[in-house]
């Protein structure tokens, strides 16, 4: 398949920085929060976010058609139109140092290269409908595998540009994927509640079932020993699958009615959640099973995902147009 290869102009605004005051002589909270209004033209719809190699943050623009790019050291925010119809969801680091982009309104895969901000477009086989892309994930060979919550999980083999695409078990569903150290792919079902590993050389997917029933796995990412963290919307829970050992277990989010969103795991191996029902992001210490809330200054921040680097943890508020990180 041939992508198609494109230039685009660039939208740029200046955001504000909303900075924590800090007494003289007074210490920081740790962790502390930081959070920056989106100052752009439009509402961009932020939904998903990526560590950029340059020191800056990527963002899926969901309802502008734009991938973003934040510089915390300025407030700086720019905006790379992606194409007609665009509305991406989901946005990861390649190996190439680009930015790999989930587009469900153009119902293709969109790489953008930098720092020259070069368009190049796999659509998906005209076959396949509209998959309603959602996330994505580099295994260890290198190539991507994507979600379509319409019921679909494909590879895009980055070195040929060839895109195939499978339908997922128990049909529509399919949502949040991550990659674990030893490069092996895992996806989980918000409709089917159930998480799945891909066989990388068949690229069908074996369900595991979780203990809980119709709990609403949403996202799912893994720590540094391959371990599964599920973030369980119905349910409210934070839950991890140990594939070695095949065992599971789950704990209830704190607060009155919690609606767990999205999940990340640090360089540390400290659990990250969103909390829709309580406003706010929640750390969970798995050694010592205690969970540390951090509250959102806005009203529904909604935030939808979570990723980071070494020391950051960034927020995408798609509720407030605001994007955050907490340090420490």
């Amino acid at each position: 398949m041939s992508p198609s290869l494109t230039r685009r102009p660039l939208l740029v605004a200046l955001a504000g920085a909303c900075l924590p005051r800090v007494g003289q002589g007074q210490a920081p909270a740790s962790p502390a929060m930081q959070s920056w209004k989106l100052a752009t033209s439009r509402r961009t719809g932020i939904h998903d976010v990526a560590p950029a190699p340059d020191g800056g943050v990527w963002f899926t623009a969901q309802a502008s058609g734009h991938l973003g790019w934040f510089e915390p050291a300025t407030g700086r925010t720019e905006l790379v139109p992606l194409g007609t119809g665009s509305a991406p969801h989901g946005v990861v680091q390649g190996p190439d140092r680009a930015a790999w982009i989930t587009d469900g309104g153009q119902n293709a895969i969109v790489r953008v290269s930098w720092p020259d901000r070069r368009l190049t477009k796999f659509p998906l086989p005209q076959a396949t409908g509209h998959a309603n892309l959602n996330t994505c994930s580099f295994d260890g060979d290198g190539d991507l595998w994507f979600t379509g919550q319409g019921g679909f999980v494909g590879k895009l083999a980055v070195r040929t540009g060839q895109l195939t695409v499978k339908e997922a078990p128990r049909g529509s569903g399919p949502y949040g994927i991550c990659t674990t150290p030893a490069g092996d792919v895992w996806w989980c079902s918000l409709a089917g509640s159930f998480i799945a590993q891909i066989d990388r050389r068949t690229g069908e997917s074996r369900v595991v079932e979780p203990p809980t029933r119709n709990q609403g796995a949403r996202r799912v990412w893994s720590d540094s020993r391959g371990r599964i963290w599920v973030s369980e919307w119905n349910s409210g829970n934070l839950s991890v699958h140990d594939p070695a050992a095949g065992s599971w277990r789950a704990w209830r989010v704190p607060g009155e009615k919690p609606m767990v969103y999205a999940v990340y795991v640090d360089e540390r191996d400290r659990v990250w959640a969103s909390d829709w029902g309580g406003n706010a992001i929640w750390s969970f210490e798995p050694r010592t099973e205690k969970f540390e809330r951090h509250a959102l200054a806005r009203e529904s921040a909604n935030v939808r995902q979570i990723l980071g680097r070494k020391g950051e943890v960034w927020l995408p508020e798609s509720g407030s147009e605001h994007i955050t990180v907490i340090r420490g």
